[in-house]
């Protein structure tokens, strides 16, 4: 009851003070206005990048020192993961999993942080933002936790394993072993997501099993999406998430399990020189694991569905992972 009294307030005061709602230009998936959202007693509002602005927030210091304080936070839209639900409110596993953090700093450390969303639409040029922010910024976009990466942006625990999968149009014929890839699927483009790992693993795909391949660049998830269900054209991979909503939204497609891969693991990122990784690393192993626990089950079964969360969860608690 207090708390419920405690939003009440909160709201209120903001309302008196013309703060119950931001503009903002609309784009991506079902967007509205943008508005200032009261969630978990952390206010948060939405908004594009600046073009050419340095994004930051506040140092972790600061915020324990002032007892309060703001970290950006931004995403690419993805479904399940960074949308927008039916009431217009930016929700989804990565931006729920990121106010469950707010809400432990508040707990843990007797901090009010707010969080303060950054819609970036290009998947590369929210990965360049973040390598050049300063401190107090933290990135969603499904990024995978590389060596190489590691060199530029520091990175959260993980919080998902990822299943990349191969996919065609479902005319095509089943492929049930890797070597028969150019017998099974030749003649058809190889369509890659530019300047991602699936790029990477569907190059080298070709160079052991289909050395003359033709390849064609994509600029995003839905294209390829869109591209490979218009005709029995291509072959691509894509995250097992993608292809399961694509499906249940009716796309033509076909997964071939041989080609599956679920070696990669998805992390928040932040630039290298972060004061925020150590906070986060303990939110991570807190409850003896955060992604062990039965809320972080609960967020994956809301926004990704039962079925494929369990397929994700079982992933990601594997031996190796």
């Amino acid at each position: 009851m207090q708390t419920i009294l405690r939003y009440a307030a909160v709201v209120i005061l903001l309302a008196a003070f013309g703060m119950t709602g931001c503009s903002g230009s609309g784009g991506g998936e079902n967007t509205s206005p943008d508005e200032t959202v009261l969630r978990n007693e952390t206010v948060s509002h939405d908004e594009t990048t600046p073009r050419g602005d340095i994004l930051s927030g506040d140092s972790w210091p600061q915020v324990k020192e002032h007892g309060e304080g703001t970290l950006t936070a931004v995403y690419v839209p993805a479904a399940g993961f960074a949308y927008r639900d039916d009431d217009g409110q930016l929700t989804g596993v990565t931006v729920e999993l990121l106010r469950a953090f707010a809400d432990f700093v508040s707990d843990r450390h007797d901090v009010e942080l707010t969080l303060d969303f950054v819609r970036e639409e290009n998947w590369r040029t929210f990965y360049n933002d973040i390598v050049d922010a300063e401190d107090g910024v933290i990135g969603m976009g499904n990024v995978t936790i590389t060596e190489e990466r590691r060199e530029e942006l520091a990175f959260s625990p993980p919080y998902m394993t990822n299943i990349a999968s191969l996919i065609t149009h479902r005319d095509a014929p089943p492929l049930t072993h890797m070597e028969d890839l150019e017998a099974v699927l030749g003649g058809r483009t190889a369509l890659a997501f530019e300047g991602t790992l699936h790029e990477e693993r569907l190059r080298a795909l070709a160079d052991r099993y289909y050395p003359g391949a033709r390849f064609q660049m994509a600029g995003s998830n839905d294209e390829i999406i869109e591209l490979v269900g218009s005709g029995d054209r291509y072959f691509a991979y894509i995250d097992l998430y993608n292809y399961w909503r694509a499906v249940d939204d009716g796309a033509p497609l076909q997964r071939h399990r041989a080609g599956d891969e679920a070696a990669e693991q998805f992390g928040y990122i932040m630039p290298l020189a972060t004061s925020w990784k150590p906070v986060i690393g303990e939110f991570f192993e807190h409850n003896g694991g955060i992604v062990s626990t039965r809320h972080y089950r609960e967020i994956m079964e809301t926004h990704l569905g039962t079925r494929l969360a369990e397929i994700l969860l079982e992933a990601h608690a594997s031996p190796g992972n």
